[in-house]
């Protein structure tokens, strides 16, 4: 009952930051089975099922915006962790996490947004064990799992909001900081989707606001 765990969308202008917590069997094998972002779109979307229908326990959350501007990115990352660490059907016995931070480097954060952990939930979470492995993504295969599972649920979102806000072309550039994107933004100016508290602009450009 070994958990991986990791994030997408932490350095995007745009849209949540997601994460995701996957328990596998350790009979599962799945050569293919790699960090999300060396995959093409196409393999991630075929491996989401098989993850899910194969999967011990998972789940995912998005953390928004608003949330993320007011606590900052690393303390929403490790947040989002620790959420869908709640949500799961079974408890596992140790997590393993993509990175070089601690699960639980920050715990029981309060924000007007978001949810609020409770004294029961803080304590949960800190009984089970977690380490940090630095490219866990690419040496274990929950943590690719749960890497997979966060880039395909965040990437489903943005082609959701897509249509809200075509000309920002999130269909194709997820919310990241591409050259299109931020003419989109010097244009047209920002959204409730983007990250007011991120650099949307480069110094050259200006933003009226």
């Amino acid at each position: 009952m070994e958990a991986g765990a990791d994030e997408a969308g932490r350095g995007c202008l745009a849209g949540p930051v997601t994460a995701a917590v996957v328990v596998l069997e350790n009979s599962f094998q799945n050569i293919t089975l790699n960090d999300s972002k060396k995959l093409s779109e196409k393999s991630r979307d075929s491996l989401r099922p098989v993850i899910e229908s194969q999967a011990i326990t998972f789940a995912v959350t998005h953390l928004f915006p608003d949330e993320i501007d007011e606590i900052n990115i690393l303390n929403a990352s490790m947040k989002a962790m620790q959420e869908s660490v709640l949500k799961l059907n079974k408890i596992p016995s140790y997590i393993i996490v993509d990175g070089n931070r601690a699960l639980y480097a920050k715990l029981g954060l309060k924000s007007p947004v978001g949810k609020i952990f409770t004294d029961k939930e803080i304590a949960f979470l800190k009984s089970i064990p977690n380490q940090s492995i630095i490219q866990g993504d690419t040496k274990y295969m929950s943590i690719a799992a749960a890497s997979i599972l966060a880039k395909t649920y965040r990437d489903a979102y943005m082609n959701k909001i897509h249509e809200e806000f075509p000309m920002y072309n999130w269909k194709k550039n997820k919310g990241y900081p591409t050259k299109e994107h931020r003419e989109a933004i010097r244009k047209y100016g920002p959204t409730k989707y983007h990250r007011m508290s991120f650099k949307l602009l480069p110094d050259q450009l200006e933003l009226d606001l």
